[in-house]
């Protein structure tokens, strides 16, 4: 992969992101109200995971937990970034991700011949907006390491309150480009030679997402979140030689205080 293809996939990203922060921006309702207070929940949580890929172990981590503003400033779990222009009903965002995506392959009997996969450093655009009917999460994203591929991600979020208890039900789409498909789901020729998997060279993907947060609260400003997603692989994934489910999992329970 040349280098002026991965800046040109770069600038399609980000001009795509742009047409919708213009016609988000005709109907802008966001207004410029930020504090140097931490607001939100910070705390520690206990997460788990499932890998589509052969011989690949769910993995399990005890994590700090972070869903909080700073002024402009902000962290949503697995994304941190900093709010810029008010746009529609929440601002254009710079954003990063943290993404387990990699794998390796030394210790990986059914993965002998396939090259290690490194994690993906997501950096780009995004905006969340608050809206009367729900909440919409939109990222642009690029990866900067391997695969320098794209990443594109809408989900939208609703809350119904109950007693004690809130609960979020989440649906979404994600997409990938076909350089992050390629690097991490693909065979090239060396690794088919290497390993006995048949080549395979993979195209863009969308994968569907169900996901539900319930929130329940302890005493004083104490949470407890517990967190549960499936995501349904794409035919470009399920595909692969080295995918073995057509499912991804993953879940976890938070202990959280909120600062107001």
């Amino acid at each position: 992969m040349s280098l002026e293809i991965s800046v040109r996939h770069f600038v399609k990203l980000v001009n795509a992101f742009f047409t919708l922060s213009l016609f988000l921006s005709a109907n802008t309702q966001a207004t410029e109200n930020f504090t140097n207070k931490l607001q939100g929940d910070l705390g520690i949580f206990a997460n788990v995971s499932s890998s589509p890929i052969n011989g690949v172990s769910n993995s399990a981590s005890l994590l700090p937990y972070g869903y909080f503003n700073y002024g402009r400033v902000f962290t949503r779990i697995d994304t941190i970034g900093v709010k810029t222009l008010p746009l529609g009903h929440g601002h254009l965002e710079l954003v990063g991700r943290i993404k387990y995506d990699g794998f390796q392959t030394t210790d990986n009997t059914q993965l002998r011949g396939i090259n290690n996969r490194q994690n993906s450093a997501p950096v780009g655009l995004g905006t969340f907006q608050l809206t009367p009917l729900g909440g919409l999460f939109l990222y642009a994203l690029y990866d900067a390491n391997q695969s320098r591929g794209g990443i594109y991600e809408a989900t939208y979020v609703a809350k119904i309150a109950l007693r004690k208890m809130n609960v979020y039900p989440q649906i979404g789409v994600e997409h990938y480009s076909t350089d992050y498909n390629l690097y991490y789901y693909g065979v090239s020729a060396a690794e088919s030679v290497a390993s006995g998997y048949a080549a395979y060279t993979p195209t863009t993907v969308t994968n569907r997402m169900l996901s539900s947060m319930f929130e329940i609260k302890i005493s004083g400003g104490w949470l407890a979140n517990f967190y549960l997603k499936r995501k349904w692989l794409g035919t470009a994934i399920t595909e692969s030689p080295l995918v073995r489910t057509q499912f991804e999992d993953s879940g976890f329970a938070a202990l959280v205080y909120r600062f107001q």
